[in-house]
Parts: structure tokens; sequence; C-alpha cells
């Protein structure tokens, strides 16, 4: 797990945006446009992270399209379609005081107020309202990701205590 936090995704290829070898991008960003502000880019390929130079890019309707170096074509474009956008954990700022990462929640245990195990973090959503943990345990639980709910954050621990009812 600490190898995979090493790597923070912020999009992933999602189509071509014309001839010239531009891709059109699905940004995890907020606000989406802020993929644009790393120079560069690592693509996930065969399981490495390859890194891309951006040349250039911009909002278009609900994403983002952009031009990488060496991708001058659409032919090499096609090749890059359904790859993950990441860069070094060690990019990113630190996050503010009582934000976080939702790549640094991942993998977190969940205990309840009174200590019971729900299981663990295995992703995270955003619904518009809230962001929502998806827990996987015994079974799969939707937690909403907000005061009401989340008690605590302990990164050191690896815990996030939530203030939810187990039968729920």
């Amino acid at each position: 797990m600490e190898q995979a936090k090493k790597w923070i995704v912020l999009g992933r290829v999602s189509g071509l945006f014309g001839v010239r070898g531009w891709i059109k991008v699905h940004s995890e960003t907020s606000p989406r446009k802020r993929i644009l502000s790393y120079p560069s880019w690592y693509l996930k390929r065969s399981g490495e992270w390859v890194k891309y130079e951006l040349r250039d890019g911009h909002p278009q309707g609900k994403g983002i399209v952009a031009g990488l170096a060496g991708c001058n074509d659409r032919t090499q474009a096609e090749d890059l379609v359904g790859s993950d956008i990441g860069i070094p954990r060690t990019l990113l700022p630190p996050a503010a005081p009582g934000e976080y990462y939702w790549a640094d929640l991942e993998g977190l245990r969940v205990v309840t107020l009174d200590g019971v195990e729900l299981g663990r973090v295995e992703r995270l959503f955003e619904t518009g309202a809230n962001d929502v943990m998806v827990v996987s345990g015994e079974r799969e639980r939707l937690i909403p990701f907000t005061d009401g709910a989340i008690d605590e954050v302990d990164l050191q621990q690896g815990r996030v205590t939530v203030d939810w009812d187990p039968e729920f």
C-alpha cells in the first residue's frame, strides 16, 4: 500500500480531440482545470508511470483537452486513451489542517465511536452535496464524509472514527 501512495491519480485520458494528437481528459482535481497547473504528467502505461510534458490545455465542455509533448497525431494519442494521469505524491502541497487528500484516506480502518470495526476505506466519490466514503468490510457501507458522520481522522494510526450505526 505504501508503494501505491507514492503516486496520486489526478485523472485519466478519456478520448481523442482532433487530429493533432490532443487528448480528452477526465480530471479528478478540484477545480477540474487544476490538472493543467502541473507541467509534467505521468501516464500509467503497461503498469509503469511514463513522464509527459504538458504543452497546452484548456477546459472544453465538462472536461479538459490537452496536448502532450511527443504526441503529435491521432494515432499516437489513441495509445494513451484509458491511461491514468498521475503525479508523484511529493509534488502535492501539504493538506490544510482538517483537510485530507482522498488518496491518504484510502485503505484506512473505519471504526465507530464504540470501537466497532466497519472495514476499510475503499474509495471516495462526490455527490454534489458532500463526499462519500465507500467502506468495505463484512458488507459495503456508504458513509458521508461530513462533520456529523466523521468524528476523527488519524492518519498516524491509520484510522477514521465515525459516528455511525453499525447496523446501517
